[in-house]
Parts: structure tokens; sequence; C-alpha cells
């Protein structure tokens, strides 16, 4: 059990952060979604190792086996919990890849320590640039949907959770890809995080603008979105983050869910790989 001190302190203890170390060669960071935990990428894990990297993954403070604090689930605590992560464990040419929730990480990182120790970087199904609805960003989501996720999260989590799996998979629409077993274990990785921080990343996620950051990117950058993502639409998001990053491979999987690294995990593993080895 690998545990990693932070440098933020809470009534004088540290955060400390689950990760998981396999493999050898340039490193693969890998950060996971909301609800989610270091679990989530059970199916890339092995891809990236056999492709000859190093692959850590992790979980975000208030999830999985990482300590669960009240406070500081805002993107500049979890962009400063990825640089310790970084610089603790003394890693170069990196590559950082966010999934969903995990994007926004990928993005303020960038932003606010620049790239020197990174090679490359992966945005997947990500939420940048920006999912709220504003004057200048016409194609977000209302804020009464995250207002509606957070009443139903205090309502009834595990209900709540259960009907977004079915949302993040797509699921009857690929019940031929994924088993109801392989859904209830995703939900159930959902309920063992943090109540609170559960409740708090929904405005982290869904109110934090990411539109300057991504002007920051100055690396490779691997973007693939869905499709058929009903959680975060491809249009708001991987299209225009493809179209803001400067160095940006982007690729769109036909008909994919939100949960594509899960629903079509050769096609996914594919890409990733493929963009690793260039």
């Amino acid at each position: 059990m690998s545990i990693l001190e932070t440098t933020t302190k809470v009534k004088g203890q540290p955060i400390n952060l689950y990760y998981e170390d396999y493999g050898e060669g340039k490193p693969v960071i890998l950060i996971h979604g909301w609800p989610l935990s270091h679990r989530m990428w059970e199916y890339q894990i092995e891809s990236i190792v056999e492709a000859g990297f190093r692959c850590i993954a992790y979980d975000r403070r208030g999830f999985g086996a990482s300590d669960k604090p009240w406070t500081g689930y805002d993107y500049e605590s979890l962009a400063k919990d990825l640089n310790d992560l970084i610089n603790k464990l003394d890693l170069k040419d990196a590559t950082i890849v966010g999934f969903s929730m995990g994007g926004g990480e990928v993005a303020r990182y960038i932003a606010n320590y620049g790239t020197s120790k990174l090679s490359k970087a992966a945005l997947i199904s990500a939420v940048p640039p920006f999912m709220l609805k504003t004057g200048d960003n016409p194609d977000g989501l209302e804020e009464e949907t995250f207002e509606g996720f957070k009443k139903n999260l205090r309502k009834d989590r595990p209900g709540f959770l259960s009907e977004f799996g079915d949302q993040f998979l797509n699921f009857e629409d690929n019940a031929d890809r994924i088993s109801e077993d392989m859904a209830h274990y995703y939900w159930s990785i959902g309920c063992q995080a943090s109540p609170n921080a559960t409740l708090e990343c929904v405005d982290s996620f869904g109110k934090t603008d990411f539109r300057e950051d991504l002007k920051k990117f100055d690396i490779p950058t691997l973007v693939v979105h869905g499709t058929a993502d009903q959680v975060v639409p491809i249009k708001m998001s991987g299209k225009k983050s493809a179209e803001m990053i400067a160095n940006s491979e982007y690729h769109e999987v036909m008909d994919a869910p939100h949960g594509l690294v899960l629903t079509h995990t050769a096609e996914f593993n594919r890409l990733l790989v493929d963009f690793l080895k260039k």
C-alpha cells in the first residue's frame, strides 16, 4: 500500500493520498473521474505497463483510499495535490491523463505549475473548458443542473449514483458491452467516496472556468470524447478543448458514452497507447 503525504495540512496533519505505481519507463499519471477512484482505470493500467511505461494511479482527496478532509475540493487545492505527487515521486517527462473531473486537474496543474516536468497531457471525456452556461458560454449546462445533483445527493446519495451510473454508461445502449455486475461495481466505487467531498466537487467541476488554463498548454495533448456523452456533452467540451489547445490530437469515439474507458476499452486503449508512444 503506497501513501503519499501532501504538503497540505489539516489540524496539523498532512493529507495522505493513496496511489499505485506499476511498471518502468516514462511515467503516466492517471487522474480519475467523479465520484470514482483509481479503480476506474483497471482496464487501462495493464495496457500502459505492457507498452513500456510506468503507470501511477492515485485517489483524489476525499475519494477511494485517500484521506477525506472536510474542505479543499477546489481545483487550486486539487492541482496542488497533483504537484505534490509529481514532486515527491521526483517524476520527469510525465504524461498526465485526466478523465472527466480529472481533466480539470490537468488543466489547472498546467496553468499553475507549467510543463517543465511533463512531456504530454490527455483530456478524456473531460470537463474543460467550461461546463456552466453563462452569457459568454451559451453551450454550457444550466446552474440548476448542478444544484439538482446536490439536492439529490443530499436526499439519497446511493440512489442518485445509481441513476448517474446509467447515464455515465448509457447502459441500455451498451448492455452488450458491459454487464450489470460491472455497472454495479462502478456504483460501489462511487459509494465509497466521502459524502461531503462528493457534494463539494459538484461545484468544482460544474462551475470552474478552464478557458484561460487551456491557453497555457504547450505540450502535445490528446483529447478523446464520446459522441454520445450525456454527462459532459461533446459539443461544449471535447470539441472546444481541442480547438483551444494549440498542439492537440483530437479523436471522437462514435456512439461512446461518458464512461468510454469501460464500454469502448479496446478502442480507447489503442488511442492512448499510440499517443504515448509518439
